[in-house]
C-alpha cells in the first residue's frame, strides 16, 4: 500500500513504484494518491484530491474527507494486510495509518521525510518508534534523523531523474505559436485551488503591470493536472487581458524556456532550480494560519532552494510582502541582462550539485523493498 496526500508526493510515488515493479515484476499496489499513482497501476481507494489542502483551517474544512479516507485505508489494512506501507510525507494523516500498521506487524517505509526539521521536532521520537526504515530526499535530512536515532537512508532526490527539456526554446515556441523574440515570464500560481486563489490574482497583476512597461512579453502557465481552465478563470484570468498562454503539455519545456518565473512556493522553486531557471517565490495563506506557523516554524527560509543551499539563493516574498509591486520589483532585478540574474544562475547550480546524482527513485525502490523482505 502506498499513501499520498498531495500532487508531488504523487508524482514521486508513481516513479518510486515505476522503480519497484522494474525491479520486481510480480507487485502489485493500492493505496491513496491521484492521477500518477493510477497511471502506474495502483489501485486507488481514496483519491487524493480530497486531501490537498494546507493550513490549520484549511484542514478543518476537510476534515470530513480526512477521516473517510482514514477509516477506508484502515479497513484494507485489516482485509487484506499488504507486505509494505509505503508513506509520503503528508506526516498528521500518515503517522496514524503507521500506528495503525505497526500493531498489525505490517511493516512502514517512510519516502520523503515530513518538514520535522522546521517546526514540531519532537514528531522525531513518534516517526522513529513507528517505521522500519526511511528514506529522505533531501542532503541534510540524514544527519538530522540519524543524530536521533532513526534509521535512515539519503537516495537523492527524485526530481533529478523525471526534470529535463525534452525540446529547444525555439521548438517549443514554434509548436505553441509564441514569438521566440518575446520575453517569456513564467506564472506558476500552486497546484491547489486555495493557492490558486491566493497567488493568481497577484501574479496576474504583476502581469498587467510588466505589460504596461515592455513590449514583446509572453507570459506562460502551465496548468496543473489537478485543476481546469475554469478554476484559473474563478480566480482571475482573462486571456484577452494580457498575452497570456495556458499550456497543460510539455510542463518542463515551457519552464525552460521561460526567462524568468513568478512561483508559488513548493516542489516547483526546485524544478525551476533544475532547469536552470531565474525565480521569485512568493506565497500567502489565511492571516491566523500564519500567525500560528511563524510561532511553530523555525527556519529561516520557506522556499526549498533557499533550505538546500542555506542562504538566499532566491528572492522570498511571503504574506504580506506578497504585493504586486514587491513581486514586479523582484521580477525585474532578475530580468536578462541584470547582474542579479547571472548571481541567482550561479547559485542555482550550486543547489543543483547538493541534490546529488540520478537514480534516486531506483535506489530508493531498493530500500523499500528491502524493508519488506525483512518481515517475509
Amino acid at each position: 500500500m502506498i499513501v499520498s496526500g498531495e500532487a508531488s508526493g504523487d508524482m514521486h510515488g508513481a516513479h518510486l513504484v515505476a522503480a519497484m515493479k522494474e525491479l520486481e515484476p510480480g507487485l502489485s499496489f493500492c493505496g491513496m494518491g491521484g492521477r500518477e499513482l493510477r497511471g502506474q497501476g495502483v489501485e486507488i481507494l481514496y483519491d487524493a484530491a480530497k486531501m490537498a489542502v494546507v493550513g490549520l483551517i484549511e484542514v478543518i474544512t476537510h476534515l470530513k474527507d480526512i477521516v473517510a479516507a482514514g477509516k477506508t485505508l484502515v479497513q484494507e489494512l485489516r482485509n487484506n494486510p499488504p507486505n509494505l506501507l509505503i508513506l509520503i510525507d503528508y506526516p498528521d494523516f500518515n503517522l496514524l495509518l503507521a500506528r495503525k500498521a505497526k500493531k498489525m506487524g505490517i511493516p512502514v517505509f517512510y519516502y520523503i521525510s515530513p518538514q520535522v526539521w522546521a517546526w514540531r521536532s519532537g514528531r522525531v521520537k513518534t516517526i522513529g518508534r513507528l517505521i522500519d526504515n526511511m528514506a529522505v530526499i533531501l542532503p541534510f535530512e540524514k544527519e538530522f534523523y540519524r543524530e536521533r536515532g532513526v534509521t535512515v537512508e539519503y537516495t537523492g532526490h527524485p526530481l533529478l531523474d523525471s526534470v529535463s527539456r525534452s525540446m529547444s526554446k525555439e521548438l517549443f515556441c514554434s509548436q505553441h505559436n509564441i514569438s521566440t523574440s518575446d520575453t517569456l515570464i513564467g506564472i506558476i500560481p500552486g497546484s491547489r485551488k486555495k493557492e490558486i486563489r491566493s497567488m493568481l490574482p497577484v501574479f496576474l497583476e504583476v502581469a498587467s503591470e510588466l505589460s504596461k512597461d515592455y513590449d514583446n512579453l509572453t507570459f506562460l502557465l502551465p496548468l496543473a493536472p489537478s485543476l481546469c481552465l475554469a478554476d484559473l478563470k474563478d480566480c482571475g484570468l482573462d486571456e484577452g487581458q494580457v498575452k497570456i498562454k495556458v499550456i497543460s503539455q510539455d510542463r518542463y519545456d515551457l519552464m525552460a524556456s521561460c526567462d524568468c518565473v513568478m512561483a508559488a512556493s513548493g516542489t516547483v522553486t526546485l524544478e525551476l532550480a533544475l532547469l536552470d531557471v531565474p525565480m521569485v517565490v512568493s506565497y500567502k495563506m489565511l492571516p491566523i494560519t500564519w500567525f500560528v506557523g511563524n510561532l511553530l516554524v523555525n527556519v529561516e527560509y520557506g522556499s526549498l532552494v533557499n533550505l538546500i543551499a542555506g542562504r538566499e539563493v532566491v528572492r522570498e516574498l511571503m504574506q504580506d510582502k506578497a504585493t504586486a509591486a514587491h513581486i514586479k520589483s523582484a521580477i525585474e532585478d532578475i530580468w536578462p541582462g541584470k547582474k542579479k540574474r547571472e548571481k541567482m544562475l550561479s547559485d542555482l547550480t550550486e543547489v543543483r550539485k547538493k541534490l546529488g546524482k540520478k537514480g534516486a527513485s531506483r535506489r530508493a525502490a531498493k530500500f523499500a523493498l528491502a524493508t519488506a523482505k525483512k518481515k517475509l
